[in-house]
């Protein structure tokens, strides 16, 4: 189980590109999700002028153009894009032509996951934690998602933040969530316990608006019970 930091594209995304700089950091995901076409040839061009050798795992937009996908492919040797549902943001068919079996589909926040969709790409992105926002608040759909998740590939992971309390409230649209993208505490993450290790894929992003630092700090304390979680599982086999 290997867990990368992130280059998520909030207002802070260039930010990351000066701690990856100071610690020489060769392996991150990117996640190019609030970036409008104009303005994502700096992030590119970022890139191309850091420490970074490999990005495992690409978030993609629709509006993508398949120039942009080969960057990250032929250069980066991305193994994994991930995207919504096409009824949230429909993709490309060159798309699907040319890096089908790299595309993973999200569960995401508003589209859940669906047998018939998920059957156009090559597997799943798990999104840890829209399922457990889920399972606090939508028994009917995390059911519903468990059963799809057993019958498919897990191609990637992302990992963020289950609040205690509601992380947000949608008066409006009378709605809850406990999911989150800012991390405030380490025991946020500690919901992951509660998973079965086939839930996790090789490939794992940390999905935070967090500063590097604080995202590798994140990733040695999932690394720490997910080791020892694996080493009692090991211990109870023999």
């Amino acid at each position: 189980m290997n867990i990368y930091p992130t280059i998520t594209t909030g207002e802070n995304w260039r930010d990351k590109f000066r701690e990856i700089e100071y610690l020489r950091i060769e392996k991150v995901a990117v996640f190019p999700t609030m970036i409008e076409k104009p303005d994502r040839k700096s992030l590119y061009q970022l890139i191309e002028e850091s420490p970074i050798k490999k990005i495992p795992i690409v978030h993609l937009r629709s509006d993508m153009d398949i120039e942009e996908l080969d960057f990250f492919a032929k250069k980066y040797d991305t193994q994994i894009f991930n995207t919504h549902s096409s009824k949230e943001f429909p993709i490309s068919e060159k798309w699907l032509r040319e890096y089908r079996e790299l595309i993973s589909i999200e569960n995401t926040h508003n589209f859940p996951l669906e047998e018939e969709e998920v059957r156009k790409y090559g597997g799943i992105c798990l999104d840890m934690s829209h399922l457990e926002n889920s399972r606090i608040l939508e028994t009917e759909r995390y059911n519903k998602e468990v059963e799809i998740i057993s019958k498919f590939k897990i191609r990637c992971n992302h990992i963020s933040a289950v609040k205690d309390n509601f992380s947000s409230v949608n008066t409006e649209k009378r709605e809850l969530r406990y999911d989150s993208h800012r991390l405030d505490n380490h025991t946020e993450l500690d919901y992951l316990k509660n998973y079965p290790v086939n839930y996790f894929s090789d490939l794992c992003a940390m999905e935070l608006s967090n500063n590097i630092v604080e995202q590798m700090e994140a990733i040695a304390y999932i690394n720490s019970f997910m080791k020892n979680r694996d080493n009692f599982i090991k211990t109870m086999i023999e």
